[in-house]
């Protein structure tokens, strides 16, 4: 970790070497909230976002920012080991093409990818409960308006990074993995209460500069505790959406593998805010792109395509206001990896895996886009322990 303090600024404790121009002008940014609690942190996969890192965590004092929480609400992890054992399985890339592709394929057809919706409504039980209204008084609900729709994505992968992944772990096991979040229903929330935000920052001439993309809502307010509400619901439809996926996956693994056996799903989401105690003071804690790492907590650290993922248990450090990094962090934007990386070369990198990289257009996802996931864990070793090291061997991306 190294530290970066300026006056008039809170200090900046970051976790990587490299952070790029565009992210540590919004660290900077960060750090002269008025109201934002002992320093900013940034994880080793931190870059570039919108108003704040990916990679950042924030703590504020009666506030919440919607945009240091992001677009895709909720988003997260779910792993769960399987019985199956890596030396019966995974015996040569001919045998895993076979073996993985159709299985592969009957994923894919279960689930939808990309702007892909299911073509029926979930039930309502499998829903997060709406309890009611979710929004004080007359306000507008936008849950409430997206509910409908929201049946229809519940159990869908959604695009961009979202993947599904098959992986070898080091403890000789076969793991199922999948990463996503709260689709349109989340960005819906995210946007309307930024505009908001934004809209009434400058009715009361807040000391935020509108250009920074940090407005914020009191938390005393309306406003602010129906943001709060709605985050949460979109939290919990993310993590249904989630085991809803998984479950469809391992019932696939069910017809295909029998006598197959399941771990407990571990399940986590980094991007959200939650009131912790920190520092003998209860403060909200915004992380965007980032795990919370408990002490002995479980969660999970994805690797691109093509490279390691991992189990890791948090170590609890306070400097980091008890987080980690929720992947390997972009090493360039979408539309530079599909400029600048060689489809050639990055297919070679996806050698042994069941993958669909075809195109220059999927080179957005590539390994070459992302920052080495072996440097990012060594970046962050006061912060979590890696306890099963992951290698894949399937991959679909939305």
């Amino acid at each position: 970790m190294r530290v970066e303090a300026h006056k008039n600024m809170l200090p900046i404790k970051m976790w990587s070497e490299d952070i790029e121009p565009q992210a540590m002008l919004q660290l900077y940014n960060l750090a002269q909230l008025p109201f934002a609690y002992k320093w900013i942190a940034a994880m080793p996969d931190c870059h570039c976002g919108y108003g704040m890192p990916i990679g950042g965590v924030m703590a504020t004092v009666g506030v919440v920012i919607p945009n240091a929480v992001g677009v895709d609400i909720g988003c997260g992890m779910c792993a769960v080991k399987t019985s199956l054992l890596v030396k019966d399985w995974c015996l040569d890339a001919s045998f895993s093409q076979n073996l993985w592709r159709p299985i592969m394929a009957e994923i894919r057809q279960r689930i939808p990818m990309g702007r892909n919706h299911h073509s029926f409504q979930v039930d309502r039980l499998d829903m997060p409960a709406l309890q009611g209204k979710l929004t004080r008084g007359t306000a507008r609900s936008i849950v409430a308006e997206q509910y409908e729709a929201a049946r229809f994505q519940l159990g869908t992968l959604g695009g961009g990074n979202h993947f599904i992944e098959i992986q070898k772990g080091d403890d000789g096991h076969i793991w199922l993995m999948l990463h996503s979040g709260s689709r349109n229903v989340g960005y819906k929330v995210a946007k309307y209460y930024n505009d908001l935000a934004k809209q009434l920052n400058e009715k009361w001439k807040a000391s935020v500069p509108p250009n920074v993309q940090l407005a914020f809502l009191p938390l005393d307010s309306d406003e602010g505790q129906n943001y709060l509400g709605e985050m949460q619901w979109c939290v919990e439809f993310a993590l249904k959406n989630r085991m809803y996926m998984m479950y469809a996956i391992m019932d696939t693994f069910r017809g295909n593998f029998e006598g197959i056996e399941f771990d407990a799903p571990i399940n986590i989401a980094h991007n959200y805010a939650a009131m912790e105690h920190h520092f003998g003071k209860n403060v909200l804690v915004h992380r965007k792109g980032a795990t919370r790492a408990y002490k002995g907590e479980i969660g999970i650290i994805p690797g691109s395509m093509g490279t390691k993922s991992y189990i890791v248990e948090g170590l609890g450090n306070p400097e980091s206001f008890c987080s980690c990094s929720h992947g390997a962090g972009r090493l360039m934007s979408r539309s530079a990896a599909k400029e600048k990386l060689d489809l050639g070369e990055e297919i070679t990198k996806l050698k042994g895996i069941v993958h669909g990289v075809r195109n220059r257009g999927d080179l957005d996802e590539a390994p070459g886009a992302y920052k080495p996931i072996d440097v990012v864990m060594e970046n962050q070793k006061d912060l979590v322990k890696a306890i099963v090291e992951l290698e894949p061997i399937a991959v679909l991306k939305g």
